[in-house]
């Protein structure tokens, strides 16, 4: 099996597109995904074991991959990773902002160094990368850059320092637009809701029943899957999305829209099989995160 991607086959023939974070969850899965339409998908994290992993599935599958260690939140190495892969592969087209962490606790909990471990991942790095993408390369030529935020909308308790970087990183999204416009560079954000995907892992064994009952939250009755999280990352990449900058494409079932005083209806077994809302399974190598896997379907509820 390969990669059911919906968009064009050969969509980004000949361009090198640079996906941080590459090595698990969303990240894979857009590289597999931009790797299948043509693109050289060069990944960039901390565990080379993780990077070279997916280089290898993506070979498997007739794509072209390579990767770079890197820790974004330590300049120089932005700027020697970013220049290598130039050096390599001559230029970059597009850059996945992906790469980010965070773990629960309440704010009265959160030390100093918790807050800048988190923010540096979520927001710093990622304005180096994306900087660099753009000194290096993309002021010459133009590209496109995506950065990925969260379901911030109205806070995010129990993860403040996230909702904070996250939230920072929508402004720099739409500085960058503005910024970076009359070099042909077009930055937009990608704004994941509550998403099926390895991430979920890291979180405690003890926040499973939490997880499991996130699901009622969501007017869509369902957690969305990497593949539909991807599919916003790569037409935000492509020539369809030549007039989009500056935006932020939610990708959450709208859960934000959850009112106290609205009662929430669930969608019943037959609105959930209707193509509207069905739920998008591109991507042939997901895996189930753990805290699904006991379930009947084995499949994000």
């Amino acid at each position: 099996m390969n990669y059911r991607s919906i968009f064009a086959p050969g969509l980004f023939a000949g361009r090198t597109v640079v996906v941080t974070g590459g090595g698990s969850g969303i990240g894979r899965c857009t590289a597999h995904e931009l790797a299948a339409l043509g693109a050289c998908v060069v990944l960039v994290g901390r565990d080379e074991g993780k990077l070279e992993a997916v280089c290898q599935e993506i070979a498997q599958d007739d794509g072209e991959a390579d990767w770079q260690a890197c820790d974004i939140r330590q300049e120089a190495a932005v700027q020697q990773m970013v220049g290598a892969v130039v050096a390599r592969h001559g230029r970059i087209d597009g850059l996945v902002n992906n790469a980010g962490g965070q773990y629960m606790t309440p704010l009265e909990k959160i030390s100093a160094k918790g807050w800048e471990a988190v923010v540096n991942t979520n927001l710093t790095g990622g304005f180096l990368v994306a900087r660099e993408c753009y000194l290096q390369g993309m002021r010459a030529h133009g590209g496109a850059i995506v950065n990925i935020v969260a379901d911030m909308w109205g806070s995010m308790p129990g993860m403040g320092h996230s909702g904070a970087a996250r939230a920072g990183m929508v402004s720099f999204t739409e500085t960058a637009a503005l910024e970076w416009a009359a070099s042909g560079v077009r930055v937009n954000a990608v704004a994941p809701g509550y998403i099926a995907s390895s991430g979920m892992d890291h979180y405690p064994p003890e926040a499973g029943d939490m997880l499991r009952a996130m699901r009622t939250t969501v007017p869509a009755g369902r957690f969305g899957t990497e593949a539909e999280v991807s599919a916003a990352i790569v037409f935000l990449l492509g020539p369809a999305a030549s007039f989009v900058s500056g935006s932020v494409l939610r990708v959450d079932g709208a859960r934000p829209q959850a009112r106290m005083g609205w009662p929430m209806r669930l969608p019943g077994a037959e609105a959930q099989g209707r193509d509207a809302v069905r739920p998008y399974d591109g991507f042939h190598r997901a895996v189930t995160p753990r805290v699904f896997a006991d379930q009947e379907t084995g499949k994000p509820a």
